[in-house]
């Protein structure tokens, strides 16, 4: 009986040591935004605009840590759990601006263009699947 105590123990302990992990790991996350928005300011007050190509990267930047930090949000609402279609938001987004930051090569945009075809017709699939199966 006391082993069968200890076995329902340890699964408890490590989803305490998850959670205070992604608890550490969402304010460093608002840290980061937070750094994000005063380099937006930054640029914004003393740059003279030539340089949109690097802004441009720290928006996306900045609309990843978001993504993470609501990724984050809604695990603790889904009762511990992850919802593939987050993965797909931030897995279409990394790609678009992979697109928008390395497009010299045309070979590899098509791939990533095709990447998130992929990843648009997994979330299409997911959204007509029934949440209850049999």
């Amino acid at each position: 009986m006391k082993l069968m105590f200890k076995n329902l123990e340890f699964p408890k302990l490590l989803q305490n040591i998850l959670n205070l992990s992604l608890i550490l790991l969402s304010i460093v996350l608002c840290f980061l935004l937070t750094k994000e928005i005063l380099h937006f300011i930054e640029f914004v007050i003393y740059s003279d605009g030539t340089d949109f190509h690097s802004f441009l990267e720290k928006i996306l930047i900045f609309f990843l840590y978001f993504e993470f930090i609501s990724m984050i949000v809604k695990y603790f609402k889904e009762n511990y759990h992850f919802p593939l279609r987050y993965f797909l938001y931030i897995g279409i987004t990394a790609m678009i601006r992979l697109i928008m930051v390395n497009h010299e090569n045309p070979t590899n945009t098509l791939i990533y263009a095709l990447v998130i075809l992929t990843l648009i017709i997994g979330y299409y699939i997911i959204n007509r699947t029934p949440r209850e199966r049999p």
